[in-house]
């Protein structure tokens, strides 16, 4: 699996969208990482923090797309739901801890070894982000190629 993954913020879906071809780099800061399926973590992430199924968070239909490349095979963006956003800006540093055990648990029980001090990392990188545009009339974007 080779995936190019990046988390950032911006004011709009249609904002977002912008860089849907080439990534946010150069117009919204971001996130690096790679090799993880991003759209299952954002489900899991918010399953974690608010005790909800992954069923259940897939029948609210988060996390929202707001481009599929379809068959094509260009790059995905996804919205992070609200809920999972406000719980990354809140969280602190025990609290990120714990959800990055729970979530290394889950990838482990469906065969995927994750790194406990990478999960822990990237957890804590994305509430700074969240945290940053608290108040502010942004969402979590995830851009995936």
């Amino acid at each position: 699996m080779s995936i190019i993954i990046k988390f950032f913020m911006a004011p709009s879906h249609e904002a977002a969208a912008v860089v849907v071809d080439g990534g946010p780099d150069g117009t919204f800061e971001s996130l690096s990482y790679g090799n993880f399926n991003a759209e299952v973590a954002l489900i899991e992430w918010e399953g974690i923090f608010t005790g909800r199924s992954f069923d259940e968070v897939i029948a609210a239909d988060e996390p929202e797309v707001v481009a599929d490349p379809g068959d094509s095979g260009g790059p995905m963006l996804l919205v992070a739901s609200k809920v999972l956003q406000d719980a990354l800006a809140a969280a602190g540093r025990s609290r990120l801890v714990e959800v990055s055990q729970l979530w290394v648990q889950e990838r482990a029980a469906d065969g995927e070894v994750f790194d406990q001090e990478i999960a822990i990392q990237l957890l804590s990188d994305l509430a700074r982000l969240a945290h940053a545009f608290r108040g502010r009339d942004h969402r979590l974007y995830c851009w995936m190629a």
